[in-house]
């Protein structure tokens, strides 16, 4: 009989044999780099970064700079030497299906900081700093008798700039025109004065929403410390916390609207009796969304009271990982930074390839656009996939990164003989060892990623034109290929740390780490269950308490501040803050409890093939191994008194047969 795969997987040896993994894999994505590169040198070099940067008009030429003549378009070649800023003369008038300004821009050379109301201020100013607002072929003298001066100057009043243009642009200061910015996105809100008096709730409360994200980050990081200390009984006092405080928040937010139900009187100005009117529809719709999750999560809660034997200690290990390695709880600083780095450099030569086409005259403004058709298309995909690809090789960086650090931690009996910094010993031997590896893990999301991102764009393009069969058949593709990327995710997290452990490539530590989690299918159900719900305890609590902060700092405002926008960019930023920490602490858990499984799987605690487990897995083992012997005592009992009671059955029937023959055979 042939052996299954489980008997030929290799001896697992931690830290030993360690040797390069998926060298081609590694050298495919240098090659892909190089592309990147090359489409950013594409861009810069045929004038794209310039003309962005230093910003054109609508007849194509570049500010700050003497320009070449484009065939057809009258207004071009001009010398803009002395022109070095862009200027829109409508600069609210969005375009709010394409989410472009329709504004014709020119290139001035100084932007107006004070407010110009008539034609003669626009002249005056054009005399005093020589910085002409029209279109070039108005002389400043005609500003107020031209016949077409409604479209080729600025729309009046001419509100001030920015004293510090950003990318040499004239942005108005006038928040009304931020406001409608914003309406350019949100399309759904039918009545403009909402967007409005959003904003100008924003504006009025940037103090505090930028106080209640520094909350936030306060408060992942002293549950970090908790988780620290006090790992073991951590899920206990996180329960009973989150019951207080969800029930607690849910009251209050219900006292909350009854107040303002209150204090909102008829004869209050229309502006403020509008303004209570959006706070009490707010708060009550926080109120009712506050019960219904509260309900949900208190039926959550007592199903899975009884799963959490294994976590606690796994719970309780990951602290004392942490203690030894506190650098862990840096690291979503660093990888935040290393991809707003690159997402910067990725936006940037996106903008560098919008303005690399040629220039085109539209035939119904006359004006100059760039088109990109043909190979820069094609670079633009190319410049997509890179994103995403790029994006997951840096999380997976961080995944391996972590993954090498709590192994070290775990297979290393005596842990003063660790290295002095684990993490960028980790860091060293990802770099020098196992780059291919994480490289062939992204490459694997991403193949499932990109149709996944199609099918919603495509969704969201479709979105009230196509049939409800269509519909439906879409968002279950997206569904299927959303679950899909988070199995293979968990996947990729346990490979990585096979190859941690072992030194072998992607598809054989895969491979070794599915046959693993399949023997411990009931634990890994267990621990994914109620170790993520404990983790999103934590989520919530951080959430709840910053929202809760909010809302007291909020409430010493409602005479004129909109709470909705504030404290939805509250409550999204503590979620992400929280969920940056929390995830290390996750990676942490589950790379521990696979060293766990192998380590229950290929030693038995008996001379030689010692535990390398921590003591208080030690004792899980030991009480699971007590309670295993008992069942199995009391089941061997068992099988004895039903053997016994069927042996008197049987002998008791013989007996009732035999004497049952004896009086038949008797005569009467």
């Amino acid at each position: 009989m042939s052996a299954s795969p489980l008997q030929k997987s290799r001896e697992w040896k931690p830290l030993e044999q360690r040797k390069c993994t998926d060298i081609p894999w590694l050298l495919l994505f240098i090659l892909f780099n190089v592309g990147m590169l090359c489409i950013c040198g594409f861009a810069i070099a045929t004038g794209a970064a310039s003309r962005l940067i230093s910003g054109y008009d609508s007849y194509g030429n570049t500010c700050g700079q003497k320009n070449a003549k484009i065939p057809g378009i009258e207004l071009s070649g001009r010398d803009h030497t002395s022109r070095k800023y862009v200027f829109f003369l409508d600069p609210c008038n969005i375009d709010i299906l394409r989410r472009k300004i329709k504004s014709v821009a020119l290139c001035v050379s100084k932007c107006p900081d004070t407010e110009l109301k008539t034609y003669e201020d626009l002249r005056n100013f054009s005399t005093v700093y020589g910085s002409d607002l029209c279109s070039y072929d108005v002389q400043p003298d005609t500003y107020s008798s031209h016949a077409n001066r409604s479209t080729k100057c600025p729309t009046l009043p001419v509100h001030p700039s920015a004293s510090l243009p950003v990318f040499h642009r004239c942005i108005p200061v006038d928040i009304s025109c931020y406001a409608r910015f914003a309406e350019a996105f949100i399309t759904f809100v039918s009545d403009n004065s909402v967007v409005h008096r959003v904003i100008a709730g924003v504006m009025t409360s940037k103090e505090i929403i930028m106080g209640l994200c520094l909350l936030a980050l306060v408060l992942s990081l002293i549950l970090m410390v908790v988780i620290r200390y006090i790992s073991v009984v951590l899920v206990w006092i996180l329960t009973a916390v989150v019951v207080v405080g969800s029930i607690g928040g849910t009251g209050i937010l219900w006292w909350l609207y009854v107040d303002h139900s209150k204090s909102v009187n008829a004869s209050l100005p229309a502006l403020e009796l509008e303004v209570a009117k959006d706070n009490q529809k707010a708060l009550l719709i926080y109120a009712i969304a506050a019960t219904i999750f509260t309900v949900i999560l208190l039926l959550l809660m007592f199903f899975m009271r009884k799963r959490v034997a294994l976590t606690i200690a796994l719970f309780h290990v990951a602290g004392k990982v942490f203690t030894h390695l506190p650098l862990l709880a840096l690291q979503p600083f660093w990888t935040f930074l290393t991809l707003m780095l690159f997402w910067v450099y990725w936006i940037s030569v996106l903008l560098f390839l919008g303005s690399a086409g040629l220039p085109v005259q539209n035939n119904q403004t006359g004006l100059v656009e760039f088109k990109m058709d043909g190979p820069l298309q094609y670079m633009v995909w190319y410049h997509a996939v890179g994103l995403i690809w790029i994006s997951e090789f840096i999380l997976a960086c961080q995944q391996m990164t972590v993954a090498g650090a709590v192994v070290t931690y775990y297979f290393t009996r005596d842990k003063s003989q660790m290295p002095f910094t684990p993490i960028v010993s980790s860091v060293l031997r990802l770099m020098r060892y196992h780059l291919g590896t994480v490289v062939k893990g992204a490459f694997i999301i991403t193949l499932v990623e990109i149709p996944r991102l199609i099918l919603t764009y495509i969704h969201s393009q479709l979105k009230g034109r196509e049939n409800a069969c269509a519909r439906c058949m879409l968002k279950a593709c997206i569904c299927c290929l959303w679950c899909l990327e988070k199995c293979l995710t968990y996947l990729n997290m346990n490979a990585y740390t096979a190859t941690a452990i072992n030194s072998t490539n992607f598809c054989t530590s895969a491979r070794d780490a599915f046959f693993i989690l399949a023997e411990n299918a009931l634990r890994v159900a267990a621990i994914n269950s109620v170790g993520d719900f404990v983790l999103f305890l934590g989520k919530v609590l951080i959430v709840s308490c910053t929202a809760f902060a909010g809302i007291l700092s909020l409430n010493y405002q409602r005479e004129y501040t909109v709470w909705v926008l504030p404290l939805i960019i509250v409550c999204v930023f503590s979620f992400l803050v929280a969920h940056c920490f929390l995830s290390i602490f996750e990676i942490v858990v589950d790379v521990l409890f696979l060293c766990f499984a192998i380590d229950t799987k290929y030693n038995d605690g008996s001379p030689g093939r010692e535990y390398y487990m921590d003591k208080a897995l030690m004792e899980f083992v030991e009480n699971t191994r007590r309670a295993t012997e008992r069942y199995s005592k009391v089941e061997g009992e068992s099988r004895e008194m039903k053997s016994m009671v069927s042996l008197k059955g049987q002998f008791l029937f013989e007996n009732c047969h035999h004497l049952l023959l004896s009086c038949c055979s008797k005569p009467v």
